[in-house]
């Protein structure tokens, strides 16, 4: 009767297990969760990676396109998809496109060789030792990359290493935003207005 009671766990596991494996096999690998886009990018300074070193200047990542839309990449030197997409982040710069590079949880030097060694398609690139972008952004690990929009708003993110013309395609669009009118007389006074009722 003993033996039975220690041969319980063993089975709960064994069918634990069992629940998993049918649980993945039946869930779609596409299927990545975008929770921020729509949403502003979260507000993390951090320091700007200058020869090799951090700082000692700091920018905020959401003003880091200067109200221009921008392509913001997570990357690592330690990172071998990262290495993969490299090209593709040299064709978005030769395209005109600004891409600001997170080097996540990666030291200045690493950051700097990495560069050095295969080029540098970024405008800037931010130094993130801790992982407080990632955090931030709910990076599940790198590279991922985020549309961002003039306004600093996330309008689309791709995780995993851009290999295709289509996964290019899908954030560069994205960019791409309606223009917005500009203001009249009529609404810049209807601004006013309700700005002194507000008072």
């Amino acid at each position: 009767m003993k033996r039975w009671f220690a041969v319980i766990p063993l089975v709960v596991l064994v069918a634990l297990a069992a629940l998993f494996i049918g649980w993945s096999l039946k869930r779609d690998p596409e299927f990545k969760p975008d929770a921020l886009v729509g949403q502003h990018v979260p507000e993390t300074v951090l320091p700007i990676l200058q020869n090799g070193v951090a700082g000692p200047q700091n920018v905020d990542i959401r003003t880091a396109g200067v109200g221009k839309p921008m392509i913001v990449n997570l990357f690592a030197s330690w990172c071998a998809p990262c290495r993969i997409e490299h090209p593709r982040l040299l064709e978005l710069k030769a395209q005109g496109i600004a891409v600001v590079g997170v080097a996540y949880k990666d030291e200045p030097e690493a950051t700097q060789a990495f560069l050095d060694e295969l080029g540098d398609p970024f405008a800037m690139v931010l130094v993130d030792r801790e992982g407080r972008a990632g955090l931030d952004l709910g990076v599940s690990g790198v590279p991922e990359s985020f549309a961002v929009d003039a306004m600093g708003r996330i309008v689309a993110k791709s995780s995993g290493p851009l290999l295709t013309d289509a996964d290019v395609d899908r954030l560069t669009a994205a960019l791409v935003a309606p223009t917005r009118p500009l203001p009249t007389a009529t609404t810049l006074e209807e601004a006013k207005a309700r700005r002194d009722a507000a008072q």
